[in-house]
C-alpha cells in the first residue's frame, strides 16, 4: 500500500524565508524519481531548481506559478510504496496508451491518464530514468510538455515523439513566450544541445525580417518555417525579467520582489550604513589593449579584457589592503580579509546581479577569463547558485559595456569600496610630450571612508592605472 509524503520547500540558506514558485516541472499524477528537479523557484538570490527527496507518484501540488511560499510551507505530496491494486484512475480521455516498466508506450494512443495505467515502479531502486513519467504527444496547438533531469537539462516533447534538447526550462520559457518553435532550431550545444543564445539568435533574425507572430498560449506561432529556418517571433522581455506590474489610474507599479527587491534593499542599506566618497582618474589604456592583443595572438585561450582588469585590481588589493575590509558595525571594527573574493556586476533579464569570482588573487588572466565566463553563462540563464552570489569582498563594474565614460556605484554591501571601469573610447591625449590619439578609459573608485582616508583610496586607484597605462608594473606582483 502506498504512503502519501509531504514534501515541504526547504531551507535555500543564507537566510531565505520565502520563494515565489516560477514554474511547476512536474503534474499532478506523473512519477518522479528521487531527486528529481520538481519545481523552478526564484529566491532574492538566484533561480533554483528544486529536488524532490521522494520517489513516487505525485499526488498534490500546492501554490500557483507566481505565488509566493515561505520556508517550510507544503510544495507537494507524493505516493510512495506500492499503489494500490485497485487504485481508480485520476483522470480519463486521449492519452499515451499503456506504459511499460522501461517507459515505452505500447498503447494505440487512447487509455487512461493517471497512476492506473502507469505500470512502473515507484519508490524502488530502479533507475530515475526507469521511473519517470512519459508524457502524452501533444498537438500543435498544445503547449509542449516537460520533464525535469536530475542534470538539469530539460527535454520537450515534439510532435514526432522525439526529444528536443534544451538546456534550461527558462531557454525554452522564452521560446514558447516568442512563439517560436524549437523543433526548427539547430543547437549550438553539446550534442546539438540548444542554448539560450541559439533562441535569441533567432528571435533577432525573425525581428530583423520584419515578421511577428501571435503565440497562442504556451504554444509555438502558427506558419512556423521549415526546419533550418529562423522561426518568426515577437522579441520581448521573458516573463521572469521582472515581477509582474499593474495599471492602475494610469500608474504603473511594479512589485519590488526577487532579485530586483533584493537588490533595492542593499543598496538602500548601502546608502544608509556606508559613508561613501568617490575618487577617479583618466589612463591610457593603449599598451593594455596592446598586450591584450598580443596575447591573444600567441594562441591559446583568448584572455578578456575583464580579466585583466580583475589581475589589476588583486594586485593593487595587495598593496592596499585596507580596501579588502568590511566594517563590523556591532564591534565597531574594521574587520580586514586575506582572501579576495571578487565579485562583478552583471546586467541579465532579471535584474543587476553581482557573481563572486573566488580566490580570485590566487587565478591568473587564463583562469579568471574561464570563470567570467561561467559566472556570465548561469547568470543570463537564471542557473546562479544563493553561494555563487554571496561572499564578495571587493567588486569590479564595467560600466562601460553601456556606452558610458563615468559612474558613482552603489557600494556593494558588506564590501568596502567598488572599483568603476568606463568605456574605451579614442581620445587626444598628451603621449612622450606630443598630441596623439589614444585609447583612454576612466577609472573611479567608490570607497567607505570608514575604512581608510583619501589617500589610500588615491594611491590604490593610481596604481591601478599606472597598470593600465604600463602592463608591465604588473610583472613586480607576479
Amino acid at each position: 500500500m502506498a504512503q502519501v509524503l509531504e514534501f515541504k520547500l526547504p531551507d535555500l540558506g543564507e537566510g531565505l524565508t520565502e520563494a515565489e514558485i516560477v514554474r511547476w516541472l512536474v503534474e499532478v499524477g506523473d512519477v518522479v524519481a528521487v531527486d528529481q528537479p520538481v519545481v523552478e523557484v526564484e529566491t532574492a538570490k538566484a533561480m533554483v531548481e528544486v529536488p524532490c527527496p521522494y520517489g513516487g507518484v505525485v499526488t498534490a501540488r500546492f501554490g500557483e506559478e507566481g505565488s509566493e511560499l515561505p520556508v517550510g510551507a507544503p510544495l507537494l505530496t507524493v505516493a510512495v510504496g506500492e499503489p494500490d491494486a485497485d487504485r481508480a484512475p485520476a483522470d480519463s480521455g486521449t492519452g499515451d496508451g499503456t506504459r511499460t516498466g522501461d517507459g515505452t508506450s505500447t498503447g494505440d494512443g487512447t487509455g487512461t491518464e493517471g497512476s492506473g495505467n502507469v505500470l512502473v515502479g515507484y519508490g524502488t531502486s530502479e533507475a530515475p530514468a526507469r521511473r519517470r513519467r512519459v508524457r502524452p504527444v501533444r498537438t500543435a496547438t498544445a503547449a509542449p510538455a516537460a520533464s525535469g533531469r536530475a542534470d538539469g537539462e530539460v527535454r520537450t516533447a515534439d510532435e514526432e515523439g522525439g526529444p528536443v534538447p534544451v538546456i534550461s526550462p527558462l531557454v525554452r520559457r522564452l521560446a514558447r513566450q516568442n512563439g517560436l518553435d524549437l523543433r526548427e532550431l539547430t543547437g549550438s550545444g553539446p550534442d546539438g544541445l540548444i542554448l539560450r543564445a541559439d533562441v535569441e539568435y533567432a528571435l533577432r533574425a525573425a525581428a530583423a525580417q520584419g515578421r511577428t507572430a501571435v503565440p497562442q498560449a504556451g504554444a509555438p506561432a502558427a506558419g512556423a518555417p521549415a526546419a533550418g529556418a529562423p522561426a518568426a517571433g515577437v522579441v520581448r522581455e521573458p516573463a521572469a525579467a521582472a515581477p509582474e506590474a499593474r495599471v492602475s489610474g494610469g500608474v504603473v507599479r511594479t512589485p519590488l520582489k526577487g532579485v530586483r527587491g533584493a537588490v533595492a534593499d542593499k543598496l538602500s542599506r548601502s546608502r544608509r550604513e556606508i559613508p561613501d566618497a568617490t575618487t577617479w582618474v583618466d589612463a591610457d589604456a593603449t599598451e593594455l589593449m596592446r598586450a591584450r592583443a598580443a596575447m591573444n595572438a600567441a594562441g591559446g585561450p583568448k584572455i578578456s579584457l575583464l580579466a585583466l582588469l580583475a589581475r589589476i585590481c588583486t594586485a593593487a588589493l595587495a598593496r592596499f589592503p585596507e580596501l579588502n575590509s568590511t566594517v563590523d558595525t556591532q564591534a565597531r571594527e574594521v574587520v580586514q580579509l586575506d582572501r579576495v573574493h571578487l565579485g562583478f556586476a552583471a546586467q541579465t533579464d532579471r535584474g543587476l546581479v553581482v557573481p563572486v569570482v573566488r580566490d580570485a588573487h590566487a587565478r591568473n588572466a587564463e583562469g579568471l577569463t574561464e570563470e567570467f565566463a561561467r559566472l556570465t553563462g548561469a547568470a543570463r540563464e537564471g542557473r546562479l547558485t544563493p553561494a555563487e552570489l554571496t561572499g564578495g569582498t571587493f567588486t569590479l563594474n564595467n560600466y562601460g559595456v553601456f556606452g558610458v565614460d563615468g559612474s558613482t556605484p552603489i557600494i556593494n554591501h558588506p564590501e568596502a569600496a567598488m572599483l568603476g571601469v568606463g568605456r574605451i573610447v579614442p581620445k587626444p591625449w598628451v603621449h612622450e610630450g606630443e598630441l596623439a590619439v589614444r585609447q583612454v578609459v576612466q577609472l573611479s573608485l567608490t570607497f567607505d571612508h570608514r575604512v581608510c582616508d583619501g589617500g589610500t583610496a588615491g594611491g590604490f586607484l593610481r596604481y591601478v592605472a599606472d597598470c593600465v597605462e604600463q602592463p608591465a608594473v604588473l610583472l613586480r606582483t607576479l
